[in-house]
């Protein structure tokens, strides 16, 4: 029976050879996508697997540290800023033979010395030297090697420093070993997230397209094997003939797209899924992902196959007693209303997403969408074919409204992808017009820098006056010098740092501000007036606690930070805790921030770098989903084409009736376009509408002053729209076909 099968696919003229060319096709781009987000993952999985040797800890350096028969070394690490990119700088000091090294390197740089990432090397040549090479004393060594990077692109500078030069460094620790954890950060929940979405969202649509593939023609087939079947066959023969009929198709699909995935790769890998490119090497399948597709996907078409000749496997006349399926009902729309519904009320309980609520409404949005797909798109053919009087439109509403469920079942798997898109792609924007406008815009241009750590309140009178004295003697430089308020010198209506704030009283004011600088920044408040008319000299508040804060979404809350009831207060004799500066000149900030480099733990940012940083992660996610989108998309134009071109093949004769009777080939072409355009519209509609419900709730539970509704980016339009453009060409190319397959030859009766 395998021979048999392998000959009935092979030499049954050009309606079997023409089966078997769609299936491979429509097998094979599936197949090709699956492999390129099969690799993207694996790249990165495998970056973020490799040992975080900037996750390294250690112990606060001792005077006896510095000994140089001791073992281990001294490590700084923290991160720079440049021209809107992080840099990883690591100051390192041997302190004997046995120091550990940082993955990538033979050895560690001596004293004036570094190395560098490629890309930092690069960045280093081309920037001008007072504000970037300057930073980082000594002549470059040479290379980091890629096992201590995370893609061709990162910025990584490690440099070689004297035990003394570390130990006077902020954070410095003895470290004797690399840490071997994971180099995972707090954004790999997101990228995680958005990689699981890919998986739901293509994995349906895939199927979708195998299971449309395999059932390419099934009518026609049904009634072959039920002739088959009525001289003797057996239903165990019949599976066999089936099965190797659609394996064969499915095999050949497969291999084919694992060759267009290895045509297409060096492209897949140039793809800045996180924000920044993998390792060449990194993106692609493993051995046992390629085994598993190649003998997944036969196995797949098989059941599909199996499971569309069920009703010739129950009796070898049961292809010509078809009945009419029953229609879809209304009571397919209520869970998809029930879980918008939820999202509009239980979900958020006193302005806060509840997790289980979410979960179970979640899940009947989605399943909703697949449920009301099928009622929906038989709704929509009733009122085409009631409202319409064109012969084309009539032909395509009927059919649809028939048999629905098939129809819908060809762009099922867009609905899941689109929607999760759209969720995405309405709440991201929102939240990145929130960080680009802290405080009306006033503070995006606002250096800050914060000199006070754990044990440390900050530097010394005498040091941050030298370094406000260098600031100052720049020219188009504002400053807002912060102190740190000794915890016995607090007012007596304010509470102790690590008290928190009472119900019953203000929050705690560590901080310290002369009134004339805090002039210079308006948005944060201003000094009280005394009674006989003249303002108080200083005035304590929490002013450090937005200097450097990671999430310029809260500051506007925080603001403002001095008023009418702001105590009195004096700077005589603080530490400079942190600093704020303005100037209007890029160069001139990078400069600034080659100055403060050696004073502070962190890079010192401006408001709008932070919130740059932080949109950028919510950005990538973004691009996760919207690249999900566009493959799901993809793949959802071979589904239409074969489903588009298996119709034609299993509707020759009808037409071929029709074209005899006088119909114009515009008109059939007409029908066929419609039948397929009509879903695929109704489906996106329905996706992204179901999207746009589940995210404004979302966006108003958020209740942010700086957070505004804004609309998705072009991105989100170009890929949706781009690729509901490609699907229609995509079904406007098996046109062509309906001419030469409608010629009266085919109008013969087997």
């Amino acid at each position: 029976m395998i021979r048999l099968g392998l000959r009935l696919s092979l030499s049954s003229g050009r309606e079997a050879a023409a089966r078997l060319a769609l299936i491979a096709v429509g097998v094979a781009a599936g197949v090709a996508v699956l492999l390129a987000t099969l690799s993207l993952f694996n790249a990165f999985q495998a970056t973020g697997g490799r040992p975080c040797w900037e996750c390294t800890t250690g112990s606060a350096p001792s005077s006896w540290a510095l000994d140089a028969t001791a073992d281990g070394a001294l490590w700084n690490y923290h991160e720079d800023f440049y021209g809107g990119r992080t840099i990883k700088r690591l100051d390192a000091a041997a302190l004997g033979t046995r120091a550990p090294v940082v993955p990538g390197l033979s050895r560690m740089p001596g004293p004036g010395q570094y190395y560098a990432s490629p890309a930092m090397a690069g960045l280093l040549d081309s920037a001008p030297r007072e504000e970037l090479a300057a930073r980082f004393p000594g002549t470059r060594a040479g290379l980091i090697g890629d096992a201590a990077l995370s893609g061709p692109d990162e910025l990584v500078v490690v440099v070689g420093q004297t035990p003394d030069q570390v130990v006077a460094m902020p954070g410095a620790r003895q470290v004797d070993t690399v840490s071997t954890e994971p180099a995972f950060d707090d954004s790999a929940d997101v990228y995680r997230f958005g990689f699981g979405m890919a998986a739901v969202g293509l994995i349906v649509p895939l199927l979708v397209l195998v299971g449309t593939a395999t059932r390419l023609a099934a009518a026609r087939r049904e009634t072959r094997f039920a002739a088959i079947r009525l001289v003797g066959a057996t239903t165990r023969q019949i599976n066999v003939l089936a099965t190797v009929d659609a394996a064969l198709g499915a095999l050949v699909g497969a291999l084919t797209g694992l060759a267009i995935f290895q045509l297409v790769r060096p492209a897949v890998a140039g793809v800045r899924i996180t924000g920044a490119r993998f390792f060449p090497g990194l993106v692609a399948p493993h051995a046992w992902q390629y085994a598993a597709v190649l003998c997944g996907v036969p196995v797949v078409a098989a059941c599909a196959a199996l499971w569309s000749l069920r009703r010739v496997r129950i009796s070898p006349l049961g292809v010509a007693r078809k009945t009419a399926a029953s229609p879809p009902r209304a009571w397919r729309v209520i869970p998809l209303l029930a879980g918008l519904g939820m999202f509009a009320g239980p979900v958020y309980r006193n302005g806060e997403p509840d997790d289980l609520p979410a979960v179970v409404a979640l899940a009947l949005v989605m399943a909703g969408l697949m449920l009301a797909g099928p009622w929906l798109t038989m709704v929509a053919a009733r009122l085409a074919a009631r409202l319409t009087r064109g012969g084309a439109t009539l032909l395509a509403a009927r059919r649809l409204a028939a048999d629905p469920k098939t129809a819908f079942r060809s762009v099922s798997g867009l609905v899941l992808a689109v929607f999760i898109g759209t969720t995405i792609a309405a709440l991201v924007p929102t939240v990145v017009a929130g960080q680009q406008k802290v405080a009306g815009g006033t503070l995006n241009d606002v250096l800050g820098a914060r000199f006070d750590r754990p044990g440390v309140s900050g530097l010394s009178p005498r040091a941050g006056t030298e370094l406000l004295d260098r600031l100052h003697a720049r020219p188009g430089v504002d400053v807002l010098p912060i102190y740190a308020l000794p915890i016995n010198a607090l007012p007596v209506n304010a509470l102790p740092v690590d008290a928190g704030p009472r119900p019953d009283g203000p929050p705690p004011m560590p901080y310290v501000v002369e009134c004339t600088d805090l002039a210079r920044f308006p948005v944060l408040g201003r000094c009280p007036v005394n009674i006989d008319g003249r303002g108080a000299r200083a005035v304590a508040g929490n002013f450090a606690r937005i200097v450097g804060a990671d999430n310029p979404l809260t500051v506007d809350r925080l603001l403002p930070l001095a008023g009418p009831a702001s105590p009195h207060a004096s700077t005589d004799g603080l530490d400079l805790a942190a600093i704020m500066i303005t100037t209007r000149d890029p160069a001139t900030l990078e400069r600034l921030r080659t100055l403060l480099s050696g004073y502070t733990v962190e890079a010192p940012m401006t408001f709008a770098e932070i919130a740059e940083v932080r949109a950028d992660l919510y950005v990538q996610a973004e691009n996760v989903a919207l690249a999900m989108v566009g493959l799901t998309l993809v793949a959802g134009a071979c589904g239409l084409v074969v489903a588009a071109g298996g119709g034609l093949v299993e509707r020759r004769r009808p037409f071929t009736l029709l074209r005899l009777a006088g119909t114009p080939t515009r008109t059939l072409a007409a029908v066929v376009l419609l039948e397929s355009v009509l879903p695929l519209v109704l489906a996106a509609a329905l996706a992204a509408g179901s999207g746009f419900g589940v995210a404004e709730p979302l966006i108003d539970a958020l209740a942010m002053r700086s957070a505004s509704i804004a609309m998705p980016g072009p991105v989100y339009f170009a890929s949706l729209g781009g690729g509901l453009a490609a699907s229609l060409l995509v079904i406007l190319t098996t046109l062509p076909l309906l001419r030469r397959m409608t010629t009266p030859d085919n109008a013969r009766f087997e």
